[in-house]
């Protein structure tokens, strides 16, 4: 089936919907606990800003219990769903918009694509990710919010009206940009290199994709794992920026983090430096990123395969 026939296709479209969908939930999951503990320490919260990943992590469920470790994954589902599902299927349509549109793509066209795919997914569902943060920003006994519709309501009602909701945005699209772009690109080309270079270690044999060979799941998590480590890297800094601009309103002392991107980024160097400010958290994003991507991609692509679609070489 050819690129443009593909595009027009509700089989294809609904088939890599459902994939992206389905591995966003599932790489979520996995790393639920490490993302609380994540944006705990990425917003300064008060009750935990003395504590490191791992005491942290125990601090919750001494204070929270066990399911602590899971608080605001309800509102991540609701999210992490249509996120992920809008971002893979709008990679596999910029990928093939692209390819159909230049004659000579090089591979950097797969971070074009990767880059457009993670800011669409971002703009689209960018409320749900405000909502999330909230709910995962709060400790027992000083809840602010007691559910998805509540947060949304009182945000609307006493920041500013809809647009509060986006507060955060202009972070989290540059972001996406070197995030989404490097994952995908990496991954792509760490995929087609273990196709091309080891394909009796890496692959095996599966007459369904192009070039008759699938990548095997230990080599899909290798690459997925990689990829998500050199992506979160050069992003890690603007994913600070958004936390901060996202829980600027639940405590005075974050209030200052309300303004702009720059001011955000500044004022975050200045009180705190580099390792303590701005990658604030980033051996915890290290533990959840890793397995989170490579969970993500390399679901996705199971999924793909599960449900009849190619996952072969540049497919």
């Amino acid at each position: 089936m050819s690129d443009k026939t593909e595009l027009r296709s509700p089989n294809f479209l609904l088939k890599s919907f459902f994939a992206g969908g389905v591995a966003g939930m599932c790489a979520k999951t996995t790393v639920a606990p490490l993302d609380r503990i994540k944006i705990l320490l990425q917003g300064h919260q008060c009750h935990y800003k003395h504590y490191g990943v791992f005491s942290g992590l125990k601090g919750i469920v001494q204070k929270e219990q066990f399911l602590g470790l899971y608080k605001g994954n309800g509102a991540q589902m609701v999210r992490i769903f249509p996120y992920a599902a809008v971002q893979f299927l709008s990679f596999e349509a910029y990928k093939r918009v692209i390819r159909n549109t230049f004659e000579n793509t090089s591979h950097a066209s797969k971070f074009v694509a990767g880059s457009c795919a993670g800011v669409t997914a971002a703009v689209t569902t960018y409320p749900l990710d405000m909502v999330r943060a909230r709910l995962a920003f709060q400790v027992n006994g000083h809840h602010i919010y007691n559910g998805i519709f509540h947060v949304v309501t009182s945000i609307v009602k006493t920041e500013g009206g809809i647009k509060a909701l986006y507060k955060g945005l202009s972070p989290t699209v540059l972001g996406m940009v070197p995030y989404a772009g490097l994952s995908f690109y990496v991954f792509e080309r760490l995929k087609a290199f273990c196709l091309e270079v080891f394909p009796n270690t890496c692959g095996r044999p599966y007459p369904g994709n192009t070039g008759g060979i699938v990548l095997v799941v230990p080599a899909k998590l290798l690459c997925g794992g990689f990829a998500g480590a050199i992506a979160q890297t050069f992003s890690y800094p603007l994913d600070v920026a958004r936390r901060q601009m996202q829980l600027s309103m639940m405590h005075p002392e974050m209030n200052k983090y309300s303004k702009s991107l720059l001011s955000t980024l500044a004022l975050t160097f200045r009180e705190h430096g580099i390792s303590r400010g701005l990658y604030r958290g980033m051996s915890v994003n290290y533990l959840r990123a890793i397995p989170m991507v490579a969970v993500s991609f390399s679901t996705y692509e199971i999924a793909k395969q599960l449900l009849g679609l190619d996952t072969g070489l540049d497919s």
